[in-house]
């Protein structure tokens, strides 16, 4: 077997921590700021060119249904990206061979039950959620269109995983930046040239997944390292499922609760109408800065954590512990700054209406100041669940954020209906969760669990 310049450039079992970091870091950060930018510029788009109705049926309850299903899957395949770092780490190639293929049918088979439930329920569900009649058909049609496209989707998820797993986070930046610009690209064509409204904007968003989904099957075929990719394997090795499973499962059922959770907050928002509806979605827009960078900071440390735990360094695992938290916190201070003094140029990217900028703002200075109690939950959590430790984080996010967001909106809500009580929601659940994290970071034993269960030597 060939060597990889990959495997000659991987330092993330060796060399100078923060550096090492930050190299890792930066590609997936461009990563998520150009999904965030995809994202958006559908927002933007059919805001603009097509009127706030459009950009509450893209934005609103559309996206919180599929981030409900996608979401799922999504946790269910970080089992694999763990396994996969931990084998690399340990040099058991056979082992991340078959990882890859295992990971690969799973996406394939998760990708056609996906798209067969949001076909069958997507109506009932946006009906079931509240979601007002003059953007309940192209909410629907939005959904109905880019369930369509939901496997490609997947498997460009899960082989972007698979390279980030082994150390390479540069390729699924090139992937996602091209399908992004394709997807702008499309945008203007089928939206403000064909006039196809929201559906224009779902067929855009599926062809560019179908792109991406491409490229990375092909960096996967054509690697000349243990974790390459052959059509005529793509299969399921039981014990393996069973470890991805056993991983992955509890981060599934932690996004689904997370997504639940949203789902009740965002019938709450349907409440207020159409105009909070759509300034709800313009500010998960300008919001998803945050999330882009905490997201990166949590791919970055449990890729780094998994791959060290197989290699045995444990006490490397705990360095860059201190160090991430000190770089997430700085950035969040400064991501707080940035969108509370930008706020209504950023609203006025997704509408020029006067009520739904005035609307958003007011959440804004809900949720954005306390940015900082979010960072423990992201860091301590990707590291535990990249040593292999993912039952304790999802009882403790279930308990921290969801069941204490459901209680707040079920409770509280109904004695003071304002949006800003919804909004507060946000930083109570963070900071009582993260609190939960850092005990049981420094008191919970998690490292010797882990051991039990470790790859072996």
């Amino acid at each position: 077997m060939k060597t990889n310049r990959y495997k000659l450039s991987n330092q993330i079992t060796e060399g100078v921590i923060w550096k090492q970091l930050l190299f890792f870091f930066f590609p997936i950060l461009f990563g998520t700021f150009f999904q965030q930018l995809y994202n958006t510029t559908d927002a933007v788009i059919v805001g603009k060119f097509v009127g706030k109705e459009a950009l509450a049926a893209v934005g609103g309850p559309a996206a919180t249904l599929i981030n409900l299903l996608i979401g799922f899957f999504t946790g269910l395949s970080s089992g694999a990206t763990v396994i996969i770092s931990q084998y690399y780490g340990a040099k058991k190639e056979e082992d991340v061979k078959n990882t890859v293929h295992t990971a690969v049918a799973l996406s394939i088979a998760g990708g056609a039950v996906i798209m067969v439930l949001g076909l069958i329920f997507s109506g009932a569900a946006l009906k079931a959620m509240n979601t007002p009649k003059e953007i309940l058909k192209m909410s629907a049609t939005y959904m109905r269109i880019y369930f369509l496209g939901v496997i490609p989707s997947l498997i460009y998820n899960m082989g972007s995983g698979i390279l980030r797993a082994v150390g390479d986070s540069k390729r699924p930046l090139y992937f996602l930046i091209l399908s992004c610009i394709t997807n702008i690209i499309l945008d203007f064509v089928f939206v403000t040239g064909l006039r196809m409204g929201v559906a224009g904007v779902a067929v855009a968003t599926i062809l560019s997944q179908l792109i991406s989904a491409f490229m990375v099957c092909v960096a996967l075929i054509r690697a000349d390292d243990c974790y390459r990719m052959y059509l005529k394997e793509i299969r399921f090795h039981p014990m393996l499922l069973h470890r991805i499973v056993r991983i992955g499962l509890p981060a599934g059922i932690q996004s689904t609760m997370y997504s639940l959770s949203n789902l009740i907050i965002q019938s709450s928002v349907n409440s207020f109408g159409t105009d909070t509806i759509a300034a709800w979605t313009a500010y998960g827009k300008i919001d998803g800065i945050f999330w882009m960078i905490m997201g990166a900071y949590g791919v970055s440390i449990t890729t780094f954590a998994g791959q060290n735990f197989g290699a045995g360094k444990y006490d490397r695992i705990k360095k860059s512990v201190r160090i991430c938290l000190g770089m997430a916190a700085f950035t969040s201070f400064l991501l707080s700054f940035v969108v509370l003094t930008g706020g209504r140029m950023f609203f006025h990217l997704f509408t020029n209406d006067a009520d739904v900028v005035a609307i958003g703002l007011g959440m804004m200075r809900v949720i954005a100041p306390s940015y900082v109690t979010y960072i423990c939950i992201e860091i301590l959590g990707g590291t535990t669940r990249g040593c292999g430790d993912a039952v304790f984080p999802t009882v403790m996010t279930g308990i921290g954020i969801c069941a204490l967001r459901v209680v707040w909106i079920w409770v509280v809500v109904p004695l003071r209906p304002e949006i800003s009580t919804v909004a507060f929601s946000y930083p109570l659940t963070w900071a009582v969760t993260s609190v939960f994290f850092i005990i049981y970071y420094l008191k919970g034993n998690w490292l010797k669990r882990c051991l039990y269960t470790a790859v072996p030597k």
